[in-house]
């Protein structure tokens, strides 16, 4: 069924990592541009730095010393979902700011929905396996909610919704829909090069349990 293939190629997209670290950047943005919020501009930077350093380490981690689980099939945290629930909830949070409580509640649940729904396109275009996914959202899930229950403590933002689409729509100026960023080769070629092997650990190696990638004595 190519049509579905690439709609799930389409969907998919909206949580690669070429599409939402721009809009992760403009949220800092929106948040730190004036003073009464900007230590929420830091919050949501050091919560995404957080998140965004322990999906690499785990991706690192396994290229390079095949650390996973062969039992979960765990290679690492899923990359897309991760990512997805860590941007969506707070961005369309943050598209109605302006509005009543319930609105912006509802803003972030749909944020996390679409975030699964990514998260289910990982799993039916065979990207990742479900440990992956789960683990991922729990990831991203865990950085939007903390950003979204410490927000309560401080003044909350009023960004107009115009500005945060815009923003969102920023990689569409650069890049053409549906290409993913480069992100996975080059997290492969950081792991080869750290770990002192003449390539990445695969999903295969590891589900074999060779303690070295396939060829490599």
């Amino acid at each position: 069924m190519p049509h579905l293939h690439d709609l799930l190629h389409a969907i998919t997209w909206f949580g690669d990592s070429g599409f939402l670290l721009p809009a992760s950047l403009w949220i800092g943005v929106w948040l730190g541009i004036r003073s009464p919020t900007r230590p929420l501009a830091w919050l949501w930077i050091l919560l995404f730095g957080f998140g965004g350093s322990l999906i690499a380490a785990s991706k690192i981690a396994f290229l390079g010393w095949g650390i996973g689980s062969a039992r979960l099939d765990f290679t690492g945290f899923s990359g897309h979902t991760a990512i997805a629930a860590s941007v969506w909830p707070v961005a369309c949070w943050l598209a109605v700011s302006r509005q009543g409580h319930r609105a912006r509640v509802a803003a972030a649940v749909f944020g996390w929905l679409f975030a699964a729904f990514i998260g289910a396109t990982r799993l039916a275009l065979d990207a990742h396996s479900w440990s992956e996914v789960i683990a991922g959202y729990a990831l991203g899930v865990g950085v939007s909610a903390t950003f979204l229950w410490w927000q309560h403590r401080m003044p909350h933002p009023r960004v107009s919704w115009v500005l945060v689409l815009l923003s969102l729509a920023t990689p569409l100026f650069f890049l053409q829909p549906g290409t993913p960023a480069p992100t996975q080769s080059l997290l492969e070629k950081i792991a080869v090069r750290l770990a002192g092997i003449e390539r990445p650990f695969t999903r295969a190696d590891l589900l074999a349990g060779r303690r070295t990638p396939l060829g490599i004595e």
